[in-house]
């Protein structure tokens, strides 16, 4: 116990003699009491797909490719140069790739209630400018995608949901952007 309660000291000493303060971390962005910045913007949502209903957060719209018992969960996280989307799925069809991308309201009755993909600087569908977050399920019928931006939300410019699509997202061509019908939803909100 002596010689832990030494090392510390030392630690205490190196640090104090650096010049620098020690803090303990926080999440990516986030400080005590601080509401969402553009160096702090956490969105996230999911749970267990069910059929439309008011304020149901994730919605199924096709059955026979998101099963009964399929869930999300996805979370985006922003710095002030920097955007990280992921989205963990259980219980889809397995070996199966689904296409799947930020937009700009959140989910509804009817799959289309998302409104248009969220993009960066309205120019263009590329995966540059928008978050795609396409995953291919394993033999359970899970699968995790993650992609990272190199910029950041806009405050009072969120996106709002996340939309899996029946198809791989083509990424070429006048049709890039696109992958087929919306057979689900998740509703972001701010954490």
């Amino acid at each position: 116990m002596r010689i832990l309660g030494v090392l510390a000291a030392v630690v205490v000493l190196l640090c104090a003699g650096c010049g620098e303060q020690v803090a303990a971390p926080h999440p990516a962005g986030h400080s005590p009491g601080a509401g969402p910045s553009a160096e702090g913007i956490r969105l996230a949502g999911g749970g267990t797909f069910t059929s439309p209903a008011p304020r149901a957060s994730a919605i199924v719209y096709d059955t026979a490719l998101v099963p009964p018992g399929a869930s999300a969960q996805v979370t985006m996280e922003s710095g002030a140069v920097l955007a990280t989307a992921r989205v963990v799925v259980k219980g889809m069809l397995h070996s199966r790739t689904y296409g799947a991308h930020l937009h700009v309201n959140a989910c509804g009755f009817k799959p289309e209630d998302a409104g248009p993909h969220y993009q960066h600087s309205h120019t263009q569908a590329t995966a540059e400018n928008e978050v795609w977050l396409d995953f291919t399920t394993d033999v359970r019928g899970d699968a995790i995608a993650t992609t990272t931006q190199d910029w950041a939300l806009v405050p009072g410019r969120l996106p709002r949901s996340l939309v899996i699509h029946a198809k791989p997202t083509r990424t070429t061509g006048a049709d890039a952007g696109t992958a087929g019908p919306r057979v689900a939803c998740v509703t972001l909100t701010e954490r």
